[in-house]
């Protein structure tokens, strides 16, 4: 399996609006690219179905004929944390089950993009989280740093669980969740020194989405993709 795990600073700070422009951005290359959303809390009505928004946003980035099934494997109604919203649902995750369908997805790209869900940490049953998702993969991490107040502290933190684990960190983004962030020069400057990897750029605040590849600089990925 070829590819990268998308992981963030915290929940609501951009992962799948990056997971989408790296998407497009290795598809310009040539590459043939299966984002996937490993699970999903929260559905909308849709075009005559459930669909998650994050699922949807994949699914259109995507060029290979992916269903909204093979992007969202685990897609639960309730907006809330996954083992959460597997209970209110009258079930659990099942580990080897999901783990099959990522890399049954996988399977039909040259590279995968695994975005997980919220933080590097959250449960997904009791013995198990994301952090183990990223393990039981075994991908290089690419982690969406939120700029906001704090987001130093909580890059360096997930970036130090991430290394924990055994996983390089291959790359970050900085995605703006505050537009009002002052120092925005030199809180980069500190991540970079603290992160200690390539930073794939820094992506503003855009009214139009389709412009976030352009604001990326993939060399760093496309040679192990």
């Amino acid at each position: 399996m070829k590819g990268f795990f998308i992981t963030g600073t915290d929940t609501e700070i951009g992962k799948t609006f990056v997971t989408a422009a790296l998407t497009r951005a290795l598809a310009a290359t040539g590459l043939r690219v299966a984002p996937i959303k490993s699970l999903a809390a929260g559905q909308t009505w849709r075009n005559s179905r459930w669909i998650n928004e994050d699922v949807a946003e994949l699914l259109e980035a995507q060029n290979l004929g992916l269903s909204d099934a093979e992007i969202g494997p685990l897609q639960f109604r309730e907006p809330c944390a996954p083992h959460i919203a597997a209970k209110l649902e009258g079930g659990t995750i099942d580990r080897d089950a999901l783990l099959t369908a990522i890399r049954a997805t996988a399977a039909k790209a040259d590279t995968a993009l695994v975005e997980g869900v919220g933080g590097f940490r959250v449960p997904l049953t009791e013995t198990w989280d994301t952090a183990d998702l990223a393990v039981d993969l075994g991908l290089p991490v690419i982690l969406v740093v939120g700029l906001r107040l704090g987001c130093i502290n909580h890059a360096l933190l997930t970036a130090e669980a991430i290394r924990a684990r055994g996983l390089r960190l291959a790359a970050w983004v900085a995605n703006t969740v505050d537009p009002d962030q002052p120092h925005v020069a030199d809180n980069l400057a500190s991540l970079q020194a603290g992160l200690k990897a390539p930073c794939l750029g820094h992506i503003p605040r855009l009214s139009d989405p389709l412009a976030a590849p352009a604001r990326l600089d993939i060399s760093p990925l496309v040679a192990s993709a």
